[in-house]
């Protein structure tokens, strides 16, 4: 264990963009084999426009990496935080601080950009996407990734978590972004299954539904059961699912300047196209 904190501690910026390309390009080579939807969802517009939001976010981690330096020496001199008020094994800190960065850091943070209005109004760009695969994960707008990473920060003041299990953190969300995203058909069975522990492929294209009331439903990134404990779990048959969302033009969802420009111009309720 201890060996595995001394590497996370040692990561550098290189190695999470090597591990995103890992993880993307595993994805989007399954989707080929074993798609859940077929019919356009490799085009290079698609693509280029979900990878440009990838960039931004990429700047805006570096960013918030830099920024955040000061919080981990902060923690580590003053003892702040839950996980220094208990005497555990490393192993159990690990898993509470996953299971709490996970609570904090995407459930709460996904619910909160879809109930407070600006909020989701930038989220729009997210659900825009009227060709979801595994691109999508990390197609959003820079000010909804500053959001989702102010909920990060404020997970790891509330946990008081060292570098090497917030590092860890971000490697395995990292991958299981792209793995709930990608547009993967598994045996139903098997989908199933999973998704009572972890929010599966299907589970999460149920929250990609154009509207209501799946759209506001599977809110988690790694684990099910924060949306069965908060009531917002659904699972139905997803060859129901229609992608996009009944408040944007679905004619526009690879076009970047009406994306970037989408929440400043839709208010989030007006009907435009659908």
């Amino acid at each position: 264990m201890e060996n595995m904190i001394v590497f996370f501690e040692g990561l550098q910026s290189w190695h999470k963009l090597v591990w995103i390309f890992i993880c993307l390009s595993a994805a989007l080579g399954i989707e080929m084999i074993r798609p859940l939807f077929k019919g356009g969802y490799t085009s290079w517009a698609h693509t280029r426009t979900n990878l440009v939001f990838l960039a931004t976010l990429i700047i805006i981690n570096a960013i918030f990496g830099l920024l955040t330096l000061g919080l981990f020496t902060w923690i580590d001199a003053t003892g702040w935080g839950l996980l220094n008020q208990v005497e555990w094994s490393l192993w159990v800190e690990l898993l509470v601080t996953v299971m709490a960065f996970d609570l904090i850091s995407q459930y709460l943070a996904h619910f909160t950009v879809h109930r407070v209005k600006p909020l989701w109004r930038i989220h729009l760009v997210h659900h825009s996407d009227t060709r979801v695969d595994a691109t999508t994960g990390t197609r959003l707008h820079p000010f909804d990734f500053i959001t989702r990473e102010s909920f990060a920060v404020l997970a790891v003041f509330i946990m008081g978590a060292p570098l090497a299990f917030y590092l860890f953190y971000r490697i395995l969300t990292i991958a299981f972004t792209y793995f709930n995203h990608s547009n993967i058909r598994l045996p139903l069975a098997v989908d199933k299954a999973i998704s009572w522990v972890i929010i599966s492929p299907n589970t999460h294209k149920f929250h990609h539904h154009f509207e209501e009331p799946w759209t506001d439903r599977n809110f988690g990134n790694i684990f099910s059961i924060w949306d069965r404990i908060f009531g917002t779990f659904e699972y139905g048959d997803v060859d129901k699912i229609v992608y996009g969302l009944d408040v944007t033009d679905d004619r526009k969802s690879d076009d970047l300047a009406y994306q970037m420009m989408l929440p400043i111009k839709n208010n989030g309720r007006t009907k435009i196209n659908h």
